[in-house]
């Protein structure tokens, strides 16, 4: 059955095909009740019959055929080519009246985000994680018609092709879904590994977390406070706190987004309460119980939901370098304790193997 768009509430992890790794996580925390944004999918269908539909699909095959994806100034001719040819077509119109009606149903006039989401995203072995794009704070049924167009266009920028080459994934193979999201009025907001990404110990989950909306951490224009918890016990066992000197705000009145200065008192002070870190760390240890694997969690204080209440889960994918190592194998406590001792007796602080 075709349906052009999906709420977050009525999909998961086997509709990955049709709605990509970001929804299908966004689906299944949704269903876990796990607090998340509202929002819902642009499938997979609609991407297809925007290709099919418009002959988007045989103009993006005839310029594949003369590209050669070894070549940058190729490559990047060829990326611009496609994404003009994107943009010169508009949606068909069953695919445009589905989401007019979802994001009326969310609310007239709401802010929301609207993300890619690939079928070759959030993968194990390949996360895809940045190569197309997402878009803050859009605000009315033109706006978000528009950038989910973009979306589908940005599956053909000349890294996102590269990308797929490297990894044999095919280029009109990969699909593209769309997630729109409610917009978060984020006080604070960040990412959580659990798996030190350093050293790849499973036993500490490692939090950084800085003002405003994550997108300024995950770009790493903001060096964000760094905490570091231990995963069983719950305890925070080391934490760095940073300068960060700016913020990602929302700005209502042009809806959009804004780099802001952070004021002079809270730039150097510590953006989470420790009892915050303890949260933002029992959320993304639930997350990795459910997925069965070290996860990667964007997370976000949300200004307009009341205290205690407010921490939502913005996406959850497998961390995609460590995780595939297998885990050392399980010791007893009695026996872990020796082989601490014997380990402090053969390397001395300051030596190395």
């Amino acid at each position: 059955m075709t349906e052009f768009t999906l709420p977050f509430d009525k999909i998961g992890i086997k509709d990955h095909a049709r709605v990509g790794g970001k929804c299908a996580s966004l689906g299944e925390m949704t269903q876990a009740g796990v607090a998340v944004p509202t929002g819902f999918a642009v499938t997979t269908d609609a991407y297809l019959a925007m290709l099919d539909h418009t002959g988007l699909r045989r103009e993006i095959e005839a310029q594949l055929a003369s590209t050669n994806l070894n070549d940058v100034l190729s490559l990047d001719r060829s990326a611009q080519a496609i994404q003009i040819r994107f943009r010169s077509h508009k949606l068909p119109a069953a695919v445009e009246a589905a989401i007019r009606a979802d994001y009326s149903a969310m609310g007239d006039d709401l802010p929301v985000a609207v993300r890619s989401s690939a079928t070759a995203e959030d993968l194990p072995d390949a996360s895809f994680a940045g190569q197309q794009d997402t878009y803050l704070w859009v605000v009315g049924a033109d706006a978000v018609i528009e950038h989910v167009r973009d979306c589908w266009a940005s599956l053909f920028t000349a890294r996102a092709m590269k990308y797929r080459a490297d990894h044999a994934l095919g280029q009109i193979d990969v699909l593209m879904s769309v997630a729109v999201q409610k917009m978060v009025n984020a006080q604070t907001a960040g990412v959580a590994m659990t798996i030190d990404p350093l050293t790849g110990d499973r036993t500490r989950i490692v939090i950084d977390a800085s003002y405003g909306l994550g997108e300024l951490v995950v770009s790493g224009i903001v060096t964000p406070d760094n905490f570091t918890v231990e995963k069983v016990l719950m305890e925070i066992i080391d934490r760095k706190i940073s300068d960060k000197h700016v913020e990602l705000v929302p700005d209502v009145a042009a809806a959009t987004t804004v780099e802001r200065e952070v004021d002079e008192g809270r730039r150097n002070r510590q953006c989470l309460t420790d009892a915050q870190v303890i949260a933002v760390a029992q959320l993304a240890k639930a997350l990795e119980r459910r997925n069965k694997c070290p996860q990667d969690v964007e997370w976000a204080f949300d200004a307009d939901l009341p205290e205690g209440e407010n921490l939502v889960a913005l996406q959850s994918r497998p961390e995609t370098v460590w995780s595939q190592k297998p885990a050392a194998p399980a010791t007893t406590g009695f026996a872990m304790g020796m082989m601490g001792m014997v380990g402090a007796l053969n390397n001395p602080v300051g030596s190395k193997k």
